[in-house]
């Protein structure tokens, strides 16, 4: 099959640290040739993959400073694709509703997977082209009243052999968050049960631009370096070290996380983690065996202790049997094939 796939220009895929969409993108983009299939990636020119690489900027917009308009490099990117998409059997879109118009207009099919949330203003967009097909990453993502066509749902997988086992947490114990220190996040909320459990707490996470003044306002003052640590924007070794040694990795998140990529990067390290029940977490964890499921901060602090006494070769086992790379690439191959047929 001749597949091109459409990822993010803002970040390299695979992203240099944060960025999951660029990474699911990445590992699904090389199982697809592993697996035979001729694959086009359209991404920024610094990515690395096995397939082959188009781009209309050398680097990802986020690295160079002299780029105003990003919306403008997509365009042009999206320009590239459908003016090649005779020669694809299918395209496969992880830019959200920027691709809606141009698949409109387009014989190739066009299946996008929706990595993000709606607003108001993309819902407008999602609606014109409701009957597009859409995959989902959750079954909370989903919003039924803008009546997508949606044709599957397909979990975020990872490389687990990128994550190593760690059977028993590192000691003086710690709680880990991580994440962007945004407030939809938690990472206030995750203070509050670091202070209420006495535990240390070890972050880490990058600042947008947008969240700078919540971090200075009501997270910098708190972070003493000593019982709340903040580690910055860390490498991927650095992030699965932190994840490892934990005893429980908190995900206090206040919105409707569609995925969650961090719960199934913790628990592959064997590390158990607590959750807010919304978006997709109560699909993510199961509860009571890799982590808890909670509704309220009291809830997770009181969960703590038990979750450190779960099982950490459960939580490793239950990752590479639901949301490894292998998975999630058969169910991308159903979805293809529900599209072309």
């Amino acid at each position: 099959m001749k597949i091109a796939q459409i990822a993010p220009l803002w970040e390299r895929v695979p992203p240099f640290r944060y960025g999951g969409i660029e990474l699911i993108v990445s590992l699904l983009t090389d199982e697809l040739v592993r697996r035979g299939h001729y694959v086009t990636l359209f991404a920024s020119g610094d990515s690395v993959t096995t397939a082959n690489l188009k781009s209309v900027h050398d680097q990802a917009l986020r690295l160079d400073p002299n780029i105003k308009e990003p919306g403008l490099y997509e365009q042009m990117m999206l320009c590239d694709v459908y003016r090649n998409a005779h020669r694809f059997d299918i395209i496969h879109s992880h830019v959200g509703c920027a691709a809606l118009p141009y698949s409109d207009f387009s014989k190739t099919p066009t299946v996008h997977t929706m990595h993000g949330i709606f607003t108001p203003d993309n819902e407008k967009m999602f609606r014109h082209f409701a009957w597009q097909p859409f995959i989902s990453i959750s079954e909370a993502q989903r919003e039924p009243r803008l009546g997508l066509n949606y044709i599957h749902t397909v979990y975020n997988g990872i490389d687990t052999s990128a994550y190593p086992f760690q059977s028993t947490p590192t000691q003086p114990a710690y709680l880990a968050f991580v994440g962007r220190l945004s407030p939809e996040k938690g990472p206030l909320e995750a203070i509050k049960i670091a202070r209420a459990t006495g535990l240390p707490l070890k972050m880490a996470g990058k600042i947008d631009a947008v969240d700078r003044a919540f971090y200075q306002e009501q997270l910098e003052s708190q972070i003493d370096g000593e019982q709340i640590q903040y580690l910055g924007e860390v490498s991927h070794e650095q992030k699965v070290a932190l994840l490892a040694g934990a005893s429980v990795t908190l995900f206090p998140i206040n919105w409707r996380e569609p995925f969650g990529l961090v719960m199934i990067e913790s628990m592959a390290a064997g590390t158990p983690v607590i959750g807010m029940g919304l978006g997709s977490v109560p699909e993510v964890i199961a509860h009571g065996k890799t982590g808890f499921v909670c509704h309220s901060l009291e809830k997770i602090i009181e969960a703590i202790p038990a979750a450190i006494k779960l099982d950490r070769q459960t939580c490793r086992d239950y990752v590479m049997s639901h949301f490894s790379v292998k998975s999630m690439t058969d169910e991308y191959e159903k979805a293809f094939q529900m599209v072309l047929s």
